[in-house]
């Protein structure tokens, strides 16, 4: 009989953190949710201005989105978009190589230098890249980078350049992919570009996953960069920029829904990124080779 009471006792005990576990999380993801809800409604609102009398929208309207793509006098918001793409999309292969390649060679090669480069790496990973913004500026303008078509070149360069510094997670990772098999291959007659290419890559897919999503990420919601390489090089910015300008005070009473939209629609890309992607991200955790 006591032990019959103990046991509910624990299992009402068991219920009620569950309970008070559950409420906690369902407030947490409700704060989390709605401003991102109320941009989504303010993309639609069809009362102009940033400063009304109610907080949610009276009247909803697709002008907002309409307006981005069709009023381009003032800001093109369709070039901004193609500009951060192109640049986004090129960094992203540029630094997923780099990564993968740095934090392989890292996690598999022994070379005299490999133990002050790691060392060097996270002394430097405790500064901000934005320190460097002003060098990085004049030595991209000494090389005539800074001007004309060149400066998508020139974000490209600054975003993917210092990529391989970021190895940690992906050597982590590699780190815990047994060295047999690399031996294994190697006796098969492999070479080291035919372990990482065909081995060790394949098992690796959800690392891999990752570093294309913070790849692509970066460039695609960076501002202080792309504001301090474009300048007033209004055909070369980039959404985050254009964004920033529809919240100048110029701007922002006829131009404020329309940043909403535009928040709106530069979400979309990486939505889609994550959704093809996580697919392999599942397949590389079910079927990745520990030891």
């Amino acid at each position: 009989m006591a032990a019959a009471k103990r046991q509910r006792s624990a299992k009402r005990t068991k219920m009620i953190n569950n309970t008070i576990v559950h409420v906690v999380l369902a407030i947490l993801a409700m704060i989390w949710v709605f401003p991102i809800l109320w941009v989504v409604l303010t993309s639609f609102r069809a009362e102009k201005g940033s400063y009304v009398s109610t907080f949610l929208p009276q009247s909803y309207t697709i002008a907002n989105y309409a307006r981005l793509f069709s009023d381009t006098t003032i800001l093109n918001f369709p070039r901004m978009f193609a500009n951060t793409l192109f640049i986004a999309i090129c960094s992203c292969i540029l630094s997923t190589f780099y990564v993968l390649s740095v934090s392989y060679c890292l996690s598999r090669l022994r070379f005299k230098l490999r133990k002050p480069y790691m060392n060097m790496a996270m002394i430097l990973g405790l500064f901000p890249g934005f320190m460097s913004m002003v060098a990085v500026y004049f030595i991209l303008k000494a090389l005539g980078l800074s001007e004309g078509g060149l400066i998508r070149l020139a974000l490209i360069l600054c975003y993917s350049g210092g990529a391989g510094l970021g190895f940690q997670i992906a050597k982590g990772f590699f780190d815990t992919i047994p060295l047999a098999i690399d031996e294994a291959a190697l006796i098969d007659g492999c070479t080291r570009w035919q372990i990482f290419t065909r081995i060790t890559l394949p098992l690796s897919k959800p690392v891999i996953v990752y570093t294309v999503l913070t790849s692509f990420i970066g460039p695609w919601v960076d501002f202080i960069f792309a504001k301090v390489i474009c300048r007033a090089n209004a055909d070369y910015y980039t959404v985050a920029i254009g964004l920033w300008r529809m919240l100048e005070k110029e701007y922002i009473d006829s131009w404020y829904t329309c940043f909403a939209a535009g928040a709106v629609l530069i979400s979309i890309p990486i939505a889609i990124l994550f959704m093809f992607l996580q697919r392999y991200y599942v397949d590389g955790m079910s079927g990745a080779v520990k030891g």
